[in-house]
């Protein structure tokens, strides 16, 4: 709609936006659907219809249904190709980071794997939502994670900075969303060498799980 030429300046409607007002206004509901909801559709998945309200400055655009999967889920998540760097004087740190980086993009597409086979699909952070590594949705529920590797790092170091983030993301998603239900998962490459790292998540409700097997999610 961005390229459509404004035809009500009072409001800043574009010619498809004042029909669409005119179909709704004479009660036939025209469904308004952005890039992702055209994607979602081509998928076979629900799209949320979009409402028309006036921007701040005179501009009309459409904003979607208050729902959590709106407001707090992107896209689909993509695994980003990982590569080795070329060698020198930090050979040795870069590919240890280089190894922590692949083993970070394979848990996550691990994981994007392990939803899909249940029928979820694994997204990125909606605009302005906390950039969490990958979220989710069941019914009402939504779930966000945060996906550590444990290569080349101290586990207990990555692990506590794990849970501190996914902690963080979630409590800010509570206070903006009162009424949904958030869950913090976070994702580890393998099991945690130390039981108490699984009593602490519990103690605090916070979901641990790691690949391949992801049990608990």
């Amino acid at each position: 709609m961005a390229s459509k030429v404004v035809i009500d300046d009072n409001r800043a409607y574009s010619s498809t936006l004042v029909d669409a007002e005119a179909e709704r206004s004479r009660g036939r509901h025209v469904c308004v659907v952005d890039g992702d909801g055209f994607s979602k559709l081509l998928r076979g998945r629900p799209a949320p219809c979009l409402e028309l309200r006036k921007a701040r400055k005179g501009r009309v655009r459409p904003v979607p249904a208050a729902t959590a999967e709106a407001r707090i889920l992107g896209g689909p998540l993509r695994v980003r190709r990982t590569g080795r760097r070329a060698s020198g004087d930090l050979t040795l740190d870069l590919s240890r980071l280089d190894e922590a980086t692949a083993a970070h993009e394979a848990t996550v597409g691990a994981l994007v794997a392990h939803l899909y086979r249940q029928g979820i699909e694994a997204c990125t952070y909606a605009s302005g939502a906390p950039e969490f590594d990958a979220g989710w949705s069941r019914g009402e529920d939504v779930f966000v994670a945060e996906v550590k590797s444990l290569t080349g790092a101290r586990e207990d170091q990555q692990i506590r900075l794990g849970v501190g983030q996914v902690l963080d993301y979630a409590q800010q998603l509570r206070s903006a969303f009162p009424r949904t239900d958030v869950h913090p998962v976070l994702v580890l490459e393998k099991r945690p060498s130390a039981a108490r790292w699984t009593a602490l998540a519990d103690s605090i409700g916070l979901r641990l799980v790691w690949a391949p097997d992801f049990s608990g999610i």
